[in-house]
């Protein structure tokens, strides 16, 4: 499994011990809906410290993320020779609205990213699985950049319990 995707990756993936991907990937689904809906309206806008995102802007991260893992894992899938560029997600979080933007309309778009990048996952055949592809951090399968997208938002989800109380 660790020729699947880049070592820069290797702490997300650690974070998803189970075999079943897609199956951890659906179920995020509903942790994702759970955690949002536990969020007060009156805390949306909490960041632990200055300078770091808000609750609103790390969930938008994570479905910029999920876009960009996503398409990725699509591209690999598909035999795409380019290497696929990396992206700076501070530079994401502040180019987007995700800050004026309502905890439950990103959860909402993050639901929806991850929907549509399961039905592409769901759909390849075992050569397409392990088809391997160039990403700006190394070589990765679509499988292992699954793994990436399930501990990138069990990441995540550490970080928004232990530093901003959810």
């Amino acid at each position: 499994m660790e020729a699947e995707f880049s070592p820069f990756f290797a702490g997300y993936v650690a974070l998803v011990p189970e075999s079943d991907i897609i199956g951890v990937l659906e179920a995020q689904r509903s942790e994702v809906r759970a955690l949002a809906a536990a969020v007060p309206p009156d805390r949306e806008s909490f960041a632990y410290a200055p300078g770091k995102w808000t609750i609103r802007q790390v969930f938008g991260h994570m479905g910029d993320a999920e876009r960009v893992f996503g398409h990725r894992a699509f591209c690999v899938s598909r035999g795409e020779p380019a290497v696929l560029p990396s992206f700076d997600e501070n530079t994401y979080v502040a180019a987007g609205p995700s800050a004026e933007i309502s905890l439950a309309a990103l959860t909402q778009e993050l639901d929806l990213v991850r929907a549509t990048n399961l039905l592409v996952l769901q759909r390849l055949d075992e050569a397409a699985w392990q088809r391997v592809g160039r990403v700006s951090t190394g070589e990765a399968t679509p499988r292992g950049i699954a793994y990436v997208m399930a501990g990138h938002v069990r990441h995540h989800f550490r970080v928004l319990r232990e530093r901003y109380g959810l």
